[in-house]
């Protein structure tokens, strides 16, 4: 009988079997998220081509740390998470008790309410991995600390999340039992500015969220 889960252990094999979970191929949350518009300054895609430039040049040798701190850090700053309702947080312990387990780790990333510390997780739970010799399962990584923010913020609304390897990005969605991850977006392509917006797209989820609008959900 498993009573602990620490992120770091899960694979996406073993949330599926303890939590009953499913994966789909397509989900209309995920759909709606990934193609909805944002506007990129001209500002925003010159500094996107420059940190382009810069992944292109490092990613393959880049460690885990150095790709958070040379390209994604810069990244979510440009995108701009901090206000006062909502955070960016790094590293932070995450703790919950999910149908009686109990699950921690420390995500790379998140966004939660909170000013100096993360109160209610939001959406957007990031492991940052090289694409080579990586250790763990970042899918699963993901998915478990997402599953913690369902049951902190009382499963009424889906929950976003990312993960990284080198230069790949892969979005995910988590509603009820079901979840659902994207194809990869490059980095290193053009794919960067479809990146940006999608990040982008989440920051203006949030502001509806909070400010009482509404962020449709709909069904897979």
């Amino acid at each position: 009988m498993i009573n602990y889960l620490t992120f770091q252990e899960c694979t996406l094999q073993k949330l599926d079997k303890t939590f009953g979970l499913r994966q789909t191929r397509t989900h209309a949350v995920l759909q709606r998220w990934l193609s909805a518009s944002a506007d990129l300054t001209e500002m925003e895609r010159f500094n996107l081509q420059a940190l382009r430039e810069l992944l292109i040049d490092h990613v393959d040798d880049w460690n885990e740390q150095e790709l958070a701190l040379h390209f994604i850090g810069p990244l979510f700053t440009f995108v701009n998470f901090s206000s006062d309702h909502f955070n960016a947080f790094a590293g932070r312990t995450l703790t919950g008790v999910v149908e009686g387990i109990k699950m921690s780790g420390k995500p790379d990333g998140m966004i939660a309410s909170g000013k100096r510390e993360p109160e209610i997780p939001y959406f957007c739970f990031q492991e940052y991995k090289k694409e080579k010799d990586a250790e763990g399962d970042p899918a699963a990584q993901a998915l478990a600390a997402m599953l913690v923010a369902q049951e902190l913020n009382t499963g009424q609304r889906p929950i976003y999340g990312c993960y990284v390897r080198g230069r790949n990005w892969f979005f995910m969605v988590l509603q009820g039992k079901q979840y659902c991850l994207s194809e990869n977006y490059s980095a290193t392509k053009e794919e960067i500015f479809d990146i940006f917006r999608i990040l982008k797209v989440l920051k203006q989820n949030l502001i509806k969220m909070k400010s009482g609008g509404q962020v449709r959900t709909g069904s897979p």
